[in-house]
């Protein structure tokens, strides 16, 4: 199975270590977050890696090659013209991968255990386009489901902005957690959909959610951290050794 892990963000809130490097290579205990990932999808047997690259990306390329690319084979996406976020890095990458198989992505700047096993048996048993990891954690940004699991929509609670795909009185809000499973029909119904250049995956889970089967694995009670800004650092530390 294929993954990709999404590295070419410019890391805005990880300045100043984003001035000079990317985020992709920031250290927790002695190994850089990049390193940290390809060893978490190593331990459930994953050694087919998509990286893409922006921000620094020469650095990126040179700690994969310097490391042959910590024991895993290693291909990158070139993004260094303009960075295409998430839906956007996926779909560039089309090529990279192999046809009409399932395949797995996740953020190079979150640290989890989830039981990528458990996800891929909960997906096949589901039968959905798309699953992925979900917790209780507290954030402003939630995914809206309904009592199926089935994403429904989405809100931030701090602006009161919400994006409804499939009208239900009571959702339950989680957080996302960047760990997703994708058939490879993906690709075809980002096309048909008109997606092209710089979006988010999330933009796309709200197009196709109405007509498609997404939905959340919720794995509240696994570590998980955003090193998303230089003081999370120090939890990721308390937490991965």
């Amino acid at each position: 199975m294929q993954t990709m892990i999404f590295s070419a963000g410019l890391g805005t809130r990880f300045k100043p270590w984003t001035d000079k490097h990317p985020k992709a290579l920031a250290i927790v205990n002695g190994k850089s977050l990049l390193q940290r990932n390809i060893e978490y999808l190593q331990s459930f047997g994953i050694k087919d890696i998509i990286v893409n690259v922006h921000h620094f990306a020469n650095q990126i390329d040179e700690a994969i090659e310097k490391n042959n690319g910590w024991g895993s084979n290693i291909i990158i996406s070139d993004e260094r013209n303009e960075v295409l976020e998430t839906g956007g890095g996926l779909l560039k990458a089309k090529e990279l991968f192999n046809p009409g198989e399932k395949f797995i992505t996740c953020n190079v700047d979150i640290l989890t255990n989830l039981d990528i096993s458990k996800l891929l048996s909960f997906h096949i048993e589901e039968k959905a386009l798309i699953s992925f990891g979900v917790t209780n954690r507290k954030t402003s940004r939630n995914l809206l489901f309904d009592n199926k699991n089935r994403l429904c929509g989405w809100r931030n609670t701090k602006t009161g902005e919400e994006r409804i795909a499939i009208p239900k009185k009571h959702l339950i809000g989680k957080a996302y957690s960047c760990v997703v499973v994708f058939e490879y029909a993906i690709f075809q119904l980002m096309e048909e959909n008109n997606f092209s250049g710089k979006f988010s995956l999330i933009d796309v889970y709200l197009k196709l959610a109405a007509e498609h089967k997404i939905i959340g694995f919720d794995h509240s009670d696994d570590k998980l951290v955003d090193v998303g800004r230089p003081e999370s650092v120090a939890i990721a530390e308390s937490l991965f050794i």
